[in-house]
């Protein structure tokens, strides 16, 4: 080999970092969202309760996930028609503590995005002193021996670290999507808060229901006491049959009086939701099949169920695991600038003098100028496992967030089940409701000819008032679920809606 040649070779690393520089290499890999499994089609794509319009497209459209439209949305909760409900609602996301949390969150990730990216600018110290100094008089050969010195000083330091390979840059990048990832979670906080204020609204008024229900039957139950209280006075009806209505009337007291712990505990867990000391808030609704009467077949027409792909954009929780995986990939990216050589460029200056006459003269003036190049020549594996760790720490991040879709998937398809199915039941408790009156009224009529037992009317009272109040659940737990659907479906929410990069840089 020539000594030409030798040169040459010997100059490629020179030439490489000359290049990195100028281009602006980022170490680590560049981040691609994660391929996840995406089914065609909800396998309870056709519910009964959707309009015969909106079935007939969702069996046909399917799209790749997109950013979705920017067209503005009413609040999902509008479209129960309960304005009572909607203006607890509004009080969520300004109140709720549980928000406040993850907003407090959210500005916290925000202000790291910041002190990140203060690493791309120099750093501007200043310093000014003054002190005095004497040594001592019993050292010997020292000129400065019994001499009290003054010292005065001022002086700035510059120091700027160029990032050639993109450590800061990756820092930075991670943080972002750190920060954006606070920011779905903050939407999926105040999501789950108003998702949770409705169910137990919804169940607030389920329990009204049953409570009107129940005062109803107590009304019947009073009537037919008497009844039979002045049959047995007229020598027509047993004293057994007076004791038979006597009992049910005072258990059915009882069940009513039991209602009121769940009521109480209702309008309390509202209370919390809302900001709000249990102990000073109250909250009068109506029964759930009285004044503004929901219909759960409105949550399925609230949001959009013919893409399933959809749910990738729109679901904060989602949103939030998808921009974690990207701050884990800029994290390796952090790791492997590991095994480059870090540049400091630094300077210093200043005014240095014994007397303060001659302090701010130019002979005062001291300066120090120069690179600094370090670079870890061995550290017995050191870095190696650190960027081993940030690539598990990405495969862990890849694995919840497909973990996450799959589990929203599940959600849609459970509650989307379970509208279907409620709806079925629902009919069914109906017509149950309906031939239990009937079979009262013929057995109260036969009981008052004297052809049956009081017995034989207690029983079928109470088939009637279990089927009544189990009618009352059942709508109830169509509520609960059309609510979790439209959670499920993420509430109109949008990842379109997450902060970009111009507004995480703005300060608040």
């Amino acid at each position: 080999m020539t000594r030409a040649a030798f040169i040459l070779r010997r100059g490629r690393p020179i030439a490489w970092l000359a290049a990195a520089v100028l281009s602006g290499c980022a170490a680590g890999p560049n981040y691609v969202r994660p391929d996840v499994a995406m089914p065609v089609a909800y396998k309870t794509q056709t519910p009964s309760d959707i309009p015969a319009t909106a079935s007939a497209s969702a069996t046909q459209d399917w799209k790749p996930a997109r950013p979705a439209d920017a067209t503005p949305r009413a609040p999902w909760w509008e479209v129960y028609g309960d304005p009572q409900l909607n203006a607890l609602e509004e009080r969520v996301a300004g109140a709720n503590q549980t928000v406040a949390a993850a907003a407090a969150r959210y500005r916290r990730a925000r202000a790291t995005v910041a002190q990140t990216r203060s690493a791309y600018f120099p750093t501007i110290t200043t310093n000014a002193a003054f002190n005095q100094s004497r040594a001592s008089s019993n050292v010997l050969y020292k000129s400065s021996a019994g001499v009290t010195v003054p010292d005065y000083l001022v002086d700035a330091q510059i120091s700027w670290e160029p990032d050639l390979w993109g450590r800061i840059s990756r820092a930075v990048e991670g943080g972002r999507a750190e920060a954006q990832a606070s920011a779905a979670d903050l939407q999926g906080a105040i999501l789950s808060m108003q998702a949770e204020l409705a169910t137990n609204y919804f169940d607030l008024r389920g329990t009204v229901e049953e409570e009107r229900l129940l005062q109803a039957t107590l009304q019947a139950y009073d009537k037919a006491l008497a009844l039979t209280r002045d049959r047995f006075a007229g020598g027509v009806a047993a004293e057994s049959d007076v004791a038979q209505a006597e009992e049910q009337l005072r258990s059915t007291q009882a069940q009513l009086i039991d209602l009121e712990t769940t009521r109480a505990s209702l309008v309390n867990a509202i209370a919390i939701l809302v900001g709000e000391p249990p102990s000073s808030f109250t909250l009068d609704v109506d029964p759930l099949n009285e004044g503004h009467a929901p219909r759960p077949s409105a949550a399925l027409n609230a949001l959009p169920l013919s893409v399933p792909s959809a749910l990738l954009e729109r679901r904060p929780d989602i949103a939030a695991a998808e921009r974690r995986v990207a701050d884990a990939n800029a994290r390796v990216g952090v790791a492997t600038a590991a095994f480059f050589p870090n540049l400091l460029l630094a300077a210093t200056g200043g005014l240095e003098a014994t007397h303060f006459s001659s302090w701010i003269e130019a002979p005062s003036r001291f300066w120090s100028l120069g690179p600094q190049l370090a670079f870890t020549v061995l550290d017995f594996g050191g870095r190696a496992a650190a960027r081993d760790a940030a690539r598990a720490a990405y495969d862990e991040s890849v694995a919840d967030y497909r973990q996450t879709v799959l589990s929203a998937f599940g959600q849609v398809e459970d509650n989307l089940n379970a509208l279907d199915v409620l709806r079925r039941e629902s009919a069914a408790q109906r017509d149950a409701v309906d031939a239990a009156q009937r079979a009262l009224s013929k057995v109260s009529n036969r009981y008052e000819n004297g052809a049956i037992t009081y017995l034989s009317v207690v029983v079928t009272q109470a088939i009637v008032l279990s089927d009544q109040r189990a009618a009352v659940r059942i709508e109830r737990r169509r509520m609960s679920a059309s609510v979790a659907l439209i959670k499920a479906l993420g509430g109109g929410w949008s990842a379109a809606e997450l902060p970009d990069t111009d507004e995480l840089s703005r300060r608040e």
